[in-house]
């Protein structure tokens, strides 16, 4: 008999890390488009005259910026605990410091076919 190729099953509950993830996420997307707003404005006061809605232009738009940051860095820890995706492995972010073997190069016909 054949051995069992799928691995364990994954026990499924409830994680209030999760939780507090999406509500992070979920304020910095409201934050952020409440800051876009903002700059919008800021930036037709600034344009009527107002000097002083430059800075504050400059600042929501920074503001803004991060928000949009820290909200996809929120994602990508939601997708991570999810098992959507992996964190990057040692092996593979780091190139191996020894010699780089060549490969032979592949022969048409596949691997029974006799070369002459």
């Amino acid at each position: 008999m054949a051995g069992k190729r799928a691995g364990p099953k994954r026990k499924r509950g409830f994680d209030p890390a999760l939780l507090f993830l999406a509500l992070g996420v979920t304020f910095c997307v409201v934050a952020w488009g409440y800051l876009v707003k903002a700059a919008i404005d800021f930036g037709v006061s600034a344009r009527g005259g107002a000097s002083d809605a430059w800075w504050f232009l400059g600042f929501a738009s920074l503001g803004a910026v991060a928000c949009l940051f820290v909200g996809l860095i929120l994602v990508s820890q939601i997708m991570r605990r999810l098992g959507i995706t992996r964190s990057p492995s040692s092996d593979s972010s780091s190139p191996s410091p020894g010699p780089k073997t060549v490969e032979q190069p592949r022969v048409p016909g596949g691997r029974r076919r006799v070369m002459r």
